[in-house]
């Protein structure tokens, strides 16, 4: 009896925390206005030195890995489960990859749409066809976009430590 009770006490503590958890990684609301900042704030001289994705592009042929780096874009994807991760438009209408440092913060959804600076550092990445999927899954891209996933791709990676939203 006292292995059912104790087994009966964990199974409502695991049900709790999970509870809590879900809670805590849900999407920050919020409608991205211009001057919101999520994670660090960045100062005037990261808003002012922000680099547009061209320069960034040509700083990774020439080095794997920018670090201390602000960026300007604008963003084309929010992750909908937990505001995760988010796509950046380039300037040749290509699209790379942000996820926030330590998984520290978040981003609203409402963050679609809009032009960012964003500071932290970027490298250029392999990523598997596993992670893709679940990307492409987070997305809610169709069945079908997921199944034509077949390769390894080389892609830029952002990890940002504050993003502001600007004009």
């Amino acid at each position: 009896m006292k292995k059912l009770a104790l087994l009966f006490a964990i199974v409502v503590s695991i049900a709790t925390f999970s509870q809590e958890t879900a809670k805590k990684v849900a999407p920050p609301e919020g409608k991205a206005l211009i001057g919101d900042s999520y994670g660090a704030k960045l100062s005037e001289k990261s808003e002012k030195k922000a680099i547009t994705t061209a320069k960034l592009e040509k700083k990774l042929r020439k080095a794997k890995k920018v670090e201390n780096v602000a960026i300007k874009g604008k963003v084309t994807e929010v992750c909908d489960k937990k505001g995760c991760w988010f796509t950046v438009e380039t300037d040749n209408n290509e699209k790379f990859f942000v996820k926030m440092k330590d998984y520290g913060f978040f981003v609203p959804t409402a963050l679609k749409g809009k032009n960012i600076v964003m500071e932290g550092y970027a490298e250029t990445k392999v990523i598997s066809v596993d992670e893709q999927k679940h990307y492409a899954e987070d997305a809610k891209k169709s069945q079908q976009e997921i199944d034509a996933i077949t390769q390894p791709k080389e892609e830029i990676r952002f990890v940002a430590n504050g993003i502001k939203v600007v004009k």
